[in-house]
């Protein structure tokens, strides 16, 4: 299987499978002398891990991330990154590979089992190996390197439709994603999603998601304006995400409603530099970054594997009905927000390394300029 990797100048490549023994990644082009511990690590991997509310799998993963390379003590004490390639492991410990003994011979409607046997002829069917968004552990350990490339960069994600339900964008607020359990920024409609989720989880069923993502700090001038566009590289990394459908750039299809005139971002004249009165844009233009927040959205399908008898046909070719046992998330968006805000952070720590590379000593760090 090729294409595991991905970026140019800060490149990430992920191995293992779900029910394999291990998984994570090895992350090359990171710049030596950046301070980094497991520590750091582990707080971001911990936000996505299983098993820590009713409304994800029950699997039981610590997730404990393990620096295997590339990061040494300094004359201080510190540990930093030495320039060379950081491979981290992180150990599966709550394998259940019984549990998908059904699935051996049939494959999941609305999954990539039958893809995978048709394209390599035998396919993990434990878990999904790699199909499975276990591996998105390894992109959420890169992404905690990546922050450290970009610090003057602040990247959140949030929960903003569950199913049909909506927030109320008046009141969003920050703060509040990291109260509840849906990544939700609405308190008043994580209430209702609770409920609602609750009583899709107890039907064995599951349903969709759309989040958002938002990257402040970001200067103008990172991008190129033809192969190399910021908005093409993030739509790329988030549609690589397990259960992604779809991805929008600032106001995205909303944009096909408008005029012109409604859809432009005018400018003003400000301090240091134009001063925008409004981001439609999402804070990327001609592939090249304007310096005002980078906003995208994605949405997830509903989960593949659920307990309700469906139609399929086996690996013989042969019509069957089946039904997924194990432990799956209700809700794939759910854990969302924070392989997203990884899959970001890692593509703008490798656009500014390009951006730096191109331009030298004009393209300054986010904490120099």
């Amino acid at each position: 299987m090729s294409h595991n990797t991905f970026g140019h100048l800060f490149r990430v490549t992920t191995f293992g499978e779900s029910h394999g023994p291990a998984l994570g990644c090895v992350v090359d082009g990171c710049p030596a002398g950046i301070a980094i511990e497991e520590a750091e690590i582990q707080a971001l991997l911990d936000l996505r891990r299983p098993g820590q509310s009713r409304f994800t799998t029950q699997r039981q993963e610590p997730d404990a991330v393990k620096i295997l390379s590339g990061v040494m003590a300094d004359a201080g004490g510190a540990q930093r990154t030495t320039g060379t390639p950081i491979a981290l492991l992180i150990e599966n410990t709550d394998q259940r590979s019984k549990d998908y003994g059904e699935i051996k011979e049939a494959y999941r409607p609305g999954h990539a089992d039958y893809v995978y046997d048709v394209k390599y002829g035998l396919r993990d069917y434990r878990g999904g190996g790699r199909s499975s968004a276990r591996e998105t552990a390894a992109r959420v350990a890169a992404g905690a390197i990546a922050r450290k490339i970009i610090p003057g960069v602040t990247i959140r994600a949030a929960m903003i439709q569950m199913g049909p339900h909506k927030i109320d964008r008046a009141r969003w607020d920050w703060d509040e994603v990291s109260r509840n359990a849906l990544f939700c920024p609405d308190a008043a409609a994580a209430i209702l999603w609770a409920d609602y989720l609750d009583d899709i989880r107890k039907q064995g069923s599951s349903i969709g998601a759309v989040l958002e993502v938002v990257a402040e700090g970001a200067p103008a001038g990172w991008g190129a304006p033809v192969y190399g566009k910021l908005d093409a590289d993030l739509a790329a990394g988030l549609m690589s995400i397990n259960a992604v459908k779809g991805v929008e750039i600032g106001d995205g299809f909303g944009a096909a409603e408008r005029t012109g005139e409604e859809n432009a971002d005018e400018m003003r004249a400000g301090n240091d530099g134009p001063v925008f009165l409004a981001n439609h844009a999402g804070g990327i233009l001609g592939g090249i970054s304007t310096g005002q927040p980078i906003v995208a959205r994605f949405a997830v399908k509903p989960t593949s594997s659920i307990l309700t008898l469906r139609r399929t046909v086996n690996r013989f070719g042969e019509e069957a009905e089946l039904r997924t046992k194990g432990r799956h998330d209700p809700c794939v968006g759910v854990r969302a927000a924070p392989i997203a805000e990884a899959m970001v952070a890692c593509i703008l720590a490798d656009h500014f390394l390009r951006h730096r590379g191109q331009q030298g000593d004009s393209a300054k760090w986010p904490f120099e300029r």
